[in-house]
């Protein structure tokens, strides 16, 4: 920045002489007149000088102008002192980058949690595909480089991942104003407002009927083996929700993009004693108690979700505060059947939501379950029939409640569990039998058995 400014001070600086030097010519040039006719040069001289003057400063500015759009072409820093520079404080362009000439914006689509989303077509950019249509996510022009860092190292995030159940990222445009990340274009939008669309009373209902339990089946199918390869490549989701789910234009769901969606549904977040936002009607107790966030406290999740795909997408806990609902699911509670859902999908809930996280189901053991009702084409783009799938190694995670302050809640940390507790395998639980079997078990603080061991509190009045 300092640099740009005393080079616009030198420019600034010649500019002036050369307005001096031309308003000062005619005077040295001593015109004297011939017949009492003023000498021509006297007049033109300046005249060039002038239009010269007025060209230069024409040309500055246009340059300086394409300066500030173009941006650095180099990494961008957010850290005022580059010496002391950590991973999160600087992008560094890559394969993924996109030239700018190459995305064209079409229509809003709404607002994302760092700026405007786009439809927009792009040229080029996927191979074997001359125009595609896409999801351009865009950052705010107030925003700070540190935030349009933040933004694309979100989604970054996203360059590692490969499967038909996650959406995919396309490319990024981090070079000028603004930043751009491209995405795979999900035409029906994220799966709560797509499921709400679909209420016999909705306004914006596209005529389509409620979906059916095949339909529901097919759904969680889909959302699991997303789920399943991310846990394959030891990431931990921590925000599984239907608002974080999309929905394709032949109705696939996708595991969507990750750390994006968090300002659109604000309300569904509360901050606990001065923390970051948390998604607590989502969150396992083991999350909500001791900042553990596992494989199986996304399973937990999983569980609430498969809960608002039954119910459209109602509010999870509805009637209850968010410090209600932590308590009560602390204390041992969880949702009740939502009304017309299926006996086997609400057992399924029930073992997403065991108390115990070790006897949970793992993903591929929930598309196990589910895997003779799904549509043949599941066998052609899963995860779950990919050579890619081996037989997972089951952790047991014991949860150290007197250390839990040392265990990171990152996702980059995932990997590190193993040297903070330990690997023995799971014991089995027989989850791919009947899972309409509901199994026994018991909580981790003792004494307690599944079902519903807690009435639903009641919200105070307000």
């Amino acid at each position: 920045m300092a640099h740009s400014l005393s080079w616009q001070i030198v420019v600034y600086h010649v500019l002036e002489g050369a307005l001096l030097s031309c308003l000062t010519l005619p005077c040295l040039s001593s015109p004297t007149p011939v017949n009492g006719t003023p000498n021509l040069v006297s007049i033109i001289v300046p005249v060039i000088f002038v239009v010269i003057f007025i060209m230069l400063l024409g040309g500055t500015y246009v340059f300086i102008k394409k300066r500030q759009t173009e941006g650095p072409t180099g990494p961008l820093y957010a850290s005022s002192n580059p010496e002391y520079l950590s991973a999160s404080d600087v992008y560094i362009p890559d394969e993924w980058e996109v030239p700018r000439e190459k995305i064209a914006l079409l229509q809003e689509l709404g607002q994302g949690s760092f700026g405007m989303v786009y439809e927009g077509v792009a040229r080029d950019i996927v191979k074997g595909e001359a125009e595609i249509r896409v999801a351009v996510k865009t950052v705010n022009e107030s925003a700070s480089l540190r935030e349009r860092i933040e933004f694309l190292n979100e989604a970054s995030v996203m360059k590692g991942f490969s499967c038909h159940h996650v959406v995919r990222l396309l490319g990024v445009v981090s070079k000028g104003q603004p930043t751009l990340v491209v995405m795979e274009l999900m035409a029906n939008g994220d799966l709560k407002s797509y499921l709400r669309s679909l209420r016999p009373d909705a306004e914006n209902n596209p005529g389509r009927p409620p979906p059916t339990l095949q339909e529901m089946i097919q759904m969680a199918a889909e959302i699991a083996d997303g789920m399943a390869y991310l846990n394959a490549k030891k990431f931990v989701h921590r925000d599984l929700a239907a608002r974080n789910c999309m929905v394709a234009e032949d109705f696939t769901v996708k595991i969507g993009d990750f750390g994006m969606t968090r300002d659109i549904y604000e309300t569904d977040y509360y901050r606990k004693g001065g923390k970051g936002l948390l998604p607590v009607r989502w969150m396992a107790p083991e999350s909500l108690k001791d900042g553990v966030f596992t494989a199986y406290s996304d399973v937990w999740s999983f569980g609430v979700v498969l809960w608002e795909i039954s119910g459209l997408a109602e509010q999870p806990y509805q009637g209850l505060s968010n410090e209600q609902v932590l308590k009560f699911i602390m204390d041992g509670g969880c949702l009740e059947q939502p009304e017309n859902c299926a006996e086997r999908l609400h057992n399924l809930m029930q073992m997403c939501w065991q108390y115990n996280p070790k006897m949970r189901p793992s993903f591929t053991e929930i598309i196990e379950m589910l895997k003779e009702d799904l549509h043949p084409s599941f066998r052609e783009v899963s995860f779950f029939y990919s050579k890619e799938n081996k037989p997972p190694e089951m952790e047991e995670y014991e949860l150290d409640f007197e250390n839990m302050e040392s265990i990171p809640l990152d996702p980059a940390s995932y990997s590190q569990r193993d040297e903070i507790m330990g690997r023995d395998s799971i014991p089995s639980v027989g989850l791919k039998g009947n899972y309409e079997e509901h199994i026994p078990y018991t909580h981790m603080n003792g004494g307690k058995k599944n079902g519903r061991i807690l009435s639903m509190p009641r919200s105070s009045p307000s």
